[in-house]
């Protein structure tokens, strides 16, 4: 995780580590924020293949509505703030599970667009199941706070490559 995400804007370089994405984030979804990262970590070289991409041509779409990852996005791209940034259930991938169905990453720039999948064994179905509980227990909220860690923890442990396949890139 040392080498960090680099983007341009107007014409300056500017360098994003996983560090500073959870400094913007805070402590609240880590592994929202490890998605974002290597989503970003995956699909930059695609769309940009000269250079580091501009941050203020780069749109998101997403079935996934994690604060972490929104909050990642942002630091690195003003998607959010410059409304090119857009969560589509539309997106979702229900043949694939509940655990993977909306880990699904649309980045376009310019004139390339790139569809990230999330690979299996990077979500758990006890993650899912606990995210999308209401009105969670005291050591509901406990267990969950450590599945977000654990899943922070395996997403950055490994490259970018194995965490998410490209389903689709023009």
């Amino acid at each position: 995780m040392d080498t960090p995400i680099t983007v341009f804007d107007h014409g300056q370089a500017l360098a994003f580590t996983f560090a500073d994405m959870m400094r913007y984030h805070g402590p609240g979804s880590p592994g929202g924020v490890a998605h974002a990262f290597k989503v970003l970590e995956r699909a930059l070289p695609l769309l940009a293949t000269e250079a580091p991409p501009e941050r203020r041509e780069i749109t998101i779409r997403t079935a996934f509505g994690g604060p972490g990852a929104r909050d990642g996005f942002e630091l690195v791209t003003r998607a959010v703030t410059e409304n090119r940034y857009l969560v589509d259930p539309a997106l979702a991938r229900l043949e694939r599970g509940r655990a993977l169905e909306r880990f699904v990453f649309e980045l376009s720039y310019r004139e390339r667009t790139v569809t990230l999948l999330v690979r299996e064994g990077y979500v758990t179905d006890e993650f899912i199941g606990l995210a999308r509980t209401q009105d969670r227990s005291e050591a509901e909220e406990t267990r969950l706070t450590a599945l977000k860690r654990e899943m922070a923890a395996r997403v950055t442990s490994v490259p970018a490559t194995d965490v998410y396949d490209v389903a689709h890139c023009l």
